[in-house]
Parts: C-alpha cells; structure tokens; sequence
C-alpha cells in the first residue's frame, strides 16, 4: 500500500512538473505580443545606453531579452553589444528574433609585431575591443556593491583578525598608515578591512542569513610577530577604526554585462533590507531580498515587487485580515550570495518598504 502511495505521488510530482514547463514554455512561446507597437527596426548604441533601456525600446516586457536574442557564431563575444553597434528586429521562422552588426567599438583590431625571432616583422592580428561593452543597468547605482561589499557568515567575521591599534597609539588610521593586527597575515599578502553590517534574518522563518561586511580599505601584511600582523594601508574608503576587522581580499569577476531574464523557477520573496538610510524604497534604490543562490536566483533575473497589502479590520466577522497584494514595481538581482541578493529597483510605480513581496515578473 505504501509502495502504491508513493508511486501514485511520484507521478503527480511528475505531472505537475510537465504542466509547470508547459505553462512557462506557453508563456513566453509567442513573444510576438510582447513587442512594443512603436519598437523601432533598427537601433544604434550609443555610450550610455544601458541593456534594460534597449529592450525596453522592443519590450513590453525587458526581462524575456534573452529569448529573442540570436547569437552570431561569427561575432566575438556575442553576448556583449558595444557602442556603435546596430541591432534589428528580423523574423526567422515566424518567431521574432533580434540580431547584432557589430560597429567598430566592437570589433576594431590591433597590429602587434611577431616573434622577435622571425627575420622579417609580420603583422599579427590580436582582437580587441577599443570600447567596454554597455552595462546591464545604471552602474553609478550600484558599483560600490558590486566590488567591496559582501555578506558572510556571522561566525566567519567574528573569529576574523582585527585592527588592535595604529603606530604611535593612533586610534583612527587612514591611507598610508602603518597599524597593527591580532591574528595571522600571511606577508606580502592584501587584505579588506571591513566594519560589522548588518545582520540578515529571514522574516519567515528566522533564519540567519548573513551578516553585511561593510569595505573600509585594503591593506598589505609587512610583518608578523607572534600573533600580531603589522600592515600598512593602501587605500580607506573611511577611516579605519579599532576593531574593524581583517577579510582576505574577494578573487572575483565583476561582469555588468548580464542581461536581464526571468528565474528559471518560481521565486516567492520579501525585501529584508534597503540601503542608504531609508525607511521608502524608490526607483534605483539597492535592496536585499531573502532569496539567494541556493533559491536557484542568478544575476540578471528581474523579479516584480508587490506592495504588501494592508491590514483590514473586518467588522462582521470581528476579525483583521490583510488585503490583498498589489504590483508596484520592477527590480534586478545584480549580485547573489548564498542566501541572499542584491537588487536595484528599476521601477516603482509607488513607494515601496522593506516586507514587500518579490515574486516571477
């Protein structure tokens, strides 16, 4: 009987996963009713442009980019579209399709001499962009936490070296500062100094979700004696402080050059968190949510906000009730951690707060 139990629930599960995938597929599958009736044939970006106001030119709806996007296997770095490139709206098949022209920014070459053994110097052929590729969104929005800030474990920050004290006694340190460390550097090595965040607790279910280390300069390990580091500070975004505490520096690549797309899967959120010292979210305002890569949730995905509805009093039946959600705005995931994301609001039709909802656009 439970052999039969199970199998009948496997094949439920089995079903309902096929139906999802349908649903999705049937979704997107005539993108034709998402183009914009004044979508232009063609369109030349210029220095500026961001990717999410290109596709807002074709798209109702940006974030289905990538679904109309044909790659040109003779184009280097297809992905990527520079300024001076062309792009057009075609049909292939019946379905729309948007393709690029490389311009020159793009696709412009270098000369560089050969071997120095050859007797003769030929010219050899070295592929080079002149110009960096356009950015997904507004970058001066959001490039301080695409480099310095990050979140980790609470217990990873704590038990991390700190800053005991500056040369000659000094409390508050600066670039070009010698100060002294309680723990092991390994020398010649960099490290960030960062200050204790935030702590990130899911609202639902009161999990731990990370602590925010907030970046406040890079130093270099010069010496170490017993168990205290000698470093000398490079460069302070502000002064560093006693007790600040001393992270290996991140080894990762920042790529503004993801396009924005739907989650692969369904995403049921809330924003736990703004930044700048606000109490309403607005349009290009850097959010967190709860949703994080082990929620399957990727750079570039855009997700809808909904405006939590508010509570009710229902006289009749002498009870509070909370009225229903309403769409409010638009966001994009540009950097993931494990359990949480960041996001910049792209769109926000009214103020939004910190226990909105984010969910599938």
């Amino acid at each position: 009987m439970m052999r039969k139990s199970r199998t009948i629930c496997q094949t439920l599960l089995m079903g309902l996963i096929a139906w999802m995938a349908a649903t999705a597929w049937a979704a997107t599958d005539d993108l034709s009713q998402y183009l914009k009736d004044d979508h232009p044939d063609t369109y030349t970006v210029v220095k500026g442009d961001t990717l999410w106001d290109i596709s807002g030119m074709f798209l109702e709806r940006p974030w289905l980019w990538p679904e109309i996007w044909r790659i040109n296997p003779q184009i280097d770095n297809p992905h990527l579209i520079f300024p001076g490139d062309t792009i057009a709206l075609v049909w292939i098949d019946g379905r729309p399709q948007l393709v690029v022209d490389r311009g020159d920014a793009g696709r412009t070459v270098k000369l560089t001499p050969g071997s120095s053994t050859d007797t003769v110097l030929k010219p050899k052929i070295r592929s080079e962009p002149i110009d960096s590729a356009i950015p997904a969104i507004r970058l001066d929005a959001i490039q301080s936490f695409l480099v310095q800030n990050r979140v980790v474990e609470p217990e990873v920050l704590a038990a991390a070296p700190y800053v005991l004290q500056g040369e000659r006694e000094r409390l508050v340190l600066g670039a070009g500062d010698r100060l002294y460390v309680r723990g092991v550097l390994p020398d010649s090595e960099s490290f960030s100094i960062v200050r204790n965040g935030s702590l990130y607790v899911d609202p639902d279910t009161q999990e731990v979700l990370g602590r925010e280390a907030i970046y406040i300069g890079l130093g270099q390990a010069v010496g170490q004696e017993d168990d205290i580091a000698t470093m000398y500070m490079l460069n302070t975004r502000e002064e560093v402080q006693i007790g600040d505490r001393v992270l290996p520096t991140e080894e990762r690549r920042v790529d503004s050059s993801f396009f924005p797309s739907a989650p692969a899967q369904p995403v049921e959120g809330q924003i736990i968190a703004v930044f700048g010292g606000v109490s309403q979210v607005g349009q290009f305002d850097v959010v967190v949510i709860n949703r994080g890569e082990r929620e399957g949730m990727e750079v570039g995905n855009v997700l809808a906000i909904y405006k939590r509805g508010a509570l009710a009093r229902d006289r009749v039946a002498n009870e509070t009730v909370r009225l229903p959600a309403e769409r409010a705005g638009l966001m994009m995931v540009f950097r993931t951690f494990e359990k949480l994301s960041y996001g910049l609001v792209l769109m926000a039709e009214t103020p939004l707060a910190v226990s909105d909802l984010v969910q599938n656009p």
